[in-house]
């Protein structure tokens, strides 16, 4: 091997070497896309359901408030129940200006999250009519809109949406309803619920990615 080949040779086994032993750059945080800290304490408004009765809402309110805490550590969240009495009593059909305006001159806070669930497509082995027990599983499709309201001005500062379709177990049909009814709901429907709370939410949480 001539003297200009050997060195080229060598030069290239360096630079190989080199390269392979070097590690990759770390990860860079990303912040998230919606920043909760500005709005101070924010309220939340137990979710509405469409077409079914029992404690899904309350889950999915429950699991809601669970994934901002983890998101974003320090956030206050107010927990406020129901808002039916205070809807009405303003004169909407749902969560609007009025009734977020007046959440924040009653319970202080910056902002409101309201969603809303709507339950569609139930069906079940022998059709619908077969849903006498609640022990019985359903496959249903379930809608869910969240919105961040500003107490000041009523307007909407964020909205997030997501559907899912699974099979959740412990329903019954009461009343041309469903009825989610489970001493566990974790069990019976935490799947499909939580697949629905990681969608919404993705604006809320930080992430990395690779310079």
């Amino acid at each position: 091997m001539t003297a200009p080949v050997y060195r080229t040779v060598a030069l290239l086994t360096l630079c190989s070497a080199a390269c392979g032993g070097a590690s990759r750059p770390s990860p860079v945080p990303v912040p998230a896309r919606l920043d909760l800290r500005p709005y101070g304490r924010l309220g939340l408004v137990t979710f509405s359901v469409e077409n079914a009765k029992g404690s899904l809402h309350q889950f999915a309110t429950d699991r809601f408030s669970e994934e901002i805490l983890a998101a974003q550590p320090g956030t206050e969240v107010l927990e406020l129940g129901s808002a039916d009495s205070l809807v009405k009593r303003v004169g909407e059909q749902e969560l609007g200006i009025a009734a977020a305006q007046e959440l924040g001159k009653q319970r202080d806070v910056g902002a409101v999250f309201a969603g809303h669930l709507k339950v569609t497509n139930p069906q079940a082995g022998g059709g619908l009519a077969g849903l006498v027990s609640p022990h019985l599983d359903a496959t249903v499709r379930l809608d869910l809109t969240v919105r961040l309201l500003s107490a000041r001005s009523g307007a909407t500062l964020w909205r997030s949406s997501a559907w899912a379709t699974d099979k959740v177990g412990h329903v019954a049909l009461v009343d041309g309803q469903l009825f989610f009814g489970a001493k566990d709901p974790k069990e019976a429907y935490g799947r499909m619920v939580n697949r629905l709370i990681e969608l919404v939410t993705q604006d809320l949480r930080p992430t990395w990615r690779q310079p």
